[in-house]
């Protein structure tokens, strides 16, 4: 598992807006010009949580997620690794707020298998799998391997995880594909999300694949680079100053 396999899927989400920056409605402007401020170095940002303590998982379950975390996104020649990136804090923050009640899902049933492309039909919440879905990871690596997740060696670790990737390890009620799926999707948000979400640490996902964040305009820095690499600072939505 590589680190720009697991980042693959964030990625397109830049190439979308890069397109829709590119086909323009036809009543758009362009305007020339403009002061080039965002160039200075930018402070580092500041995060609107608190890192320092959990709001819903608990330290065993934070543990766990952050070593499985670090198998998806391992530390490397490329940056550090899901867990240093924040990407627990981030989880945990997430699973506290709307996102993890699915505040905006319907859950009321009835509950219908659909087909394999309509997705998870589960009324369950996020926080509510990652509870179950945590302690039946736990349970099922103790019976295969005799161990809890976190005592495995890697290559344990990347078995298991491949064994619920393609459904040849079974949960007692969390489906385990499913499972992999919002653990992989979650640890890509928190290592490509905003650095105020508590992810993202530093900007590293950012930088990883040269993101700028969130800049108004740098028409007036690449206009004088084109067709060479722009090393450009990220810039966060929340600064300090």
């Amino acid at each position: 598992m590589r680190r720009r396999d697991a980042l693959k899927g964030g990625l397109v989400l830049l190439a979308t807006s890069t397109l829709a920056s590119i086909y323009k409605p036809a009543y758009s402007k362009t305007l020339v010009g403009g002061s080039g401020g965002w160039k200075a170095q930018p402070p580092p940002p500041l995060s609107v949580v608190d890192s320092s303590k959990l709001v819903y998982l608990t330290p065993d379950e934070a543990k766990l997620v952050g070593a499985v975390f670090d198998v998806l996104i391992p530390a490397d020649e490329l940056g550090i690794g899901a867990t240093e990136a924040g990407c627990v804090t981030f989880l945990d923050h997430q699973l506290a707020g709307p996102y993890g009640s699915a505040a905006k899902d319907y859950k009321l049933g009835p509950v219908v298998e659909g087909l394999p492309q309509q997705g998870p039909q589960s009324i369950a919440t996020p926080a509510e799998i990652y509870r179950k879905g945590l302690a039946e990871l736990n349970n099922v690596s103790q019976k295969k391997f005799g161990h809890p997740f976190l005592n495995l060696t890697e290559e344990q670790k990347v078995a298991f995880l491949e064994g619920m990737e393609d459904g040849t390890i079974d949960f007692e009620t969390v489906k385990t594909k499913d499972f992999f799926t919002l653990l992989l999707q979650n640890v890509r948000e928190g290592y490509l999300a905003d650095p105020m979400y508590g992810g993202n640490r530093d900007m590293v996902g950012w930088k990883l694949i040269g993101f700028p964040g969130a800049v108004y305009d740098y028409r007036d820095w690449i206009v004088s680079k084109r067709g060479q690499k722009i090393d450009v600072q990220p810039v966060s939505l929340l600064r300090t100053g």
